[in-house]
């Protein structure tokens, strides 16, 4: 399993030190969420904190843009060193647009469904993509509880994506623990976004360990 620690939920006072346990752990990606208040119902941080962070991380980052417009910031995304610029199928008028000028600017494109969204708005898109998110919790605030669906959507994306000969991976963010990440990964996730259960932990880089046997 892949593990994509949440930036969200690090010590803002300290993000150095978790910056460089996130290096020496065994976590795949840095998930980098960026709200806007208006998207979702938070503001998180922009590029003052990504850029920094960018420079300091040696892992990929994977940044999850919870904002309206976001074609308009693919080249900023890219400047600040991210890998995966992961967008929101709701926030995105022309999608498949988006998803051309991501690629164009030499990254990865990943996108973003919300609970309410139905797997099946992908069908067109799907062979384009470097990246699925589900959201397992509604976007806009950490350490909410997993929503249960998540496990039979995760099979049904895994069946999209195997059908149409898609490479792109199925990220799971939210509500992620040893429980829940083992019945994802059995339903066919590849990487999986942990925050609070990280971040909150006494040891962290040992919980991305455990998640990372799954």
């Amino acid at each position: 399993m892949l593990v994509s620690p949440s930036l969200l939920s690090a010590d803002f006072l300290n993000l150095k030190k978790d910056v460089e346990m996130i290096n020496k752990s065994q976590a795949d990606y840095l998930h980098i969420d960026v709200m806007d208040g208006v998207f979702v119902p938070n503001i998180s941080f922009g590029f003052p904190v990504m850029d920094p962070v960018g420079r300091e991380c040696t892992k990929p980052l994977d940044v999850h843009l919870m904002i309206v417009e976001p074609q308009k910031w693919i080249s900023r995304v890219r400047d600040s060193g991210a890998e995966i610029m992961n967008v929101h199928q709701e926030a995105c008028l022309h999608l498949h647009s988006c998803v051309q000028q991501i690629h164009n600017a030499g990254m990865k494109a990943g996108v973003t469904l919300c609970p309410a969204t139905p797997v099946s708005t992908l069908v067109d898109i799907i062979e384009d993509l470097d990246l699925v998110l589900l959201m397992s919790v509604n976007p806009g605030f950490g350490g909410q509880p997993f929503i249960e669906h998540t496990v039979r959507k995760t099979e049904e994306l895994k069946q999209l994506r195997d059908a149409s000969g898609s490479k792109a991976l199925i990220e799971i963010d939210g509500g992620v623990n040893l429980e829940t990440g083992a019945r994802l990964a059995q339903a066919g996730a590849d990487i999986l976004v942990a925050g609070s259960f990280v971040f909150g932990n006494e040891n962290p880089a040992a919980v991305i360990s455990s998640l990372k046997a799954l």
